[in-house]
């Protein structure tokens, strides 16, 4: 059984009588706790902390001098729960964001390796030809006096300088023939024959186009061979003209059949020695010559 009792068995508090109406007390804080044994004019005793609290309060002063937080420890801020706070901390993420995007271009910057600008710096060596003698460039006749031989009369010279030549070759291998040779007709023999004629054939229009300034069929024909300003050529034209007929025979009389196309009815041999074939008589005295209407450029002598 509960016995009655006037004080507390662990503080020796006094307890309230029966009727009254007890108010609690809060931990740390002075309380009035008036009882019907207390005298009322007593308020030392009647607003005393009790012993056990200033204990406890003691000790826990002592707790934390040794923790070293003699006050509560407030170094943990309030949670920012407010809509500014929140405005806050976004701008400064983004402020945190710029600084980072700001750092990795300087660093782009800084690693990219640097482009030296180069002066554009034109050396100029060769000098600059002049081409405002262009439109007559080429070499033509410069006199109407001593035009150009017909491309008929020239194949009937050249026809009949076939006919000679053939003849020629034919006397060759019939002397050969004669002479105890033996004409076989078989692949290295024909390659031999063709040699031979076209041997004949370079010595043919050598030695009469350096010696008589024409071949036999032109000599027929009355052609002759003049410079571009119709008169009579030198040694060394008739030399380059001798190679021109080497040329162009060597090449299945390609450089003949190159008068078909040429504006001025020439061949290879007219353009390398700088002659052309006529029927009219070469001028004696270079003075006398007519110009013909829009040609004023003169062969190099």
């Amino acid at each position: 059984m509960l016995e009655d009792a006037d004080t507390c068995s662990f503080c020796d508090a006094p307890l309230a009588e029966t009727g009254e109406n007890g108010e609690p007390v809060a931990v740390g804080t002075a309380s009035s706790v008036r009882t019907a044994s207390s005298p009322a004019s007593s308020a030392d005793e009647q607003f005393a902390e009790p012993e056990w609290r200033r204990e406890v309060s003691r000790r826990l002063e002592d707790y934390r001098a040794r923790r070293r937080q003699v006050r509560p420890d407030d170094s943990q801020s309030g949670l920012p729960f407010s809509r500014q706070s929140r405005i806050d901390q976004e701008e400064a993420a983004r402020e945190r964001q710029r600084e980072a995007e700001h750092l990795r271009q300087a660093e782009r910057q800084r690693s990219r390796p640097i482009q030296c600008q180069t002066e554009h710096l034109e050396i100029c060596i060769q000098p600059e030809l002049d081409f405002s003698n262009a439109p007559h460039e080429r070499a033509h006749p410069q006199t109407a006096l001593v035009p150009v031989a017909s491309l008929i009369d020239r194949r009937r010279a050249g026809f009949l300088d076939a006919i000679f030549l053939a003849l020629t070759y034919a006397g060759f291998l019939g002397l050969f023939r004669s002479l105890g040779g033996d004409l076989v007709v078989d692949k290295a023999d024909a390659i031999v024959y063709v040699a031979v004629f076209f041997l004949f054939y370079a010595l043919y229009f050598f030695l009469f186009t350096t010696s008589a300034e024409a071949t036999p069929g032109m000599q027929l024909l009355c052609l002759t061979t003049v410079r571009l300003d119709g008169t009579l050529p030198d040694t060394r034209q008739l030399l380059w003209r001798s190679f021109g007929y080497l040329l162009s025979g060597g090449t299945l009389m390609l450089g003949f059949l190159w008068a078909l196309w040429d504006e001025d009815h020439f061949t290879w041999q007219d353009r390398i020695s700088q002659t052309y074939i006529t029927a009219a008589m070469p001028l004696i005295e270079p003075d006398a010559i007519e110009l013909s209407a829009g040609r004023n450029t003169f062969a190099r002598r």
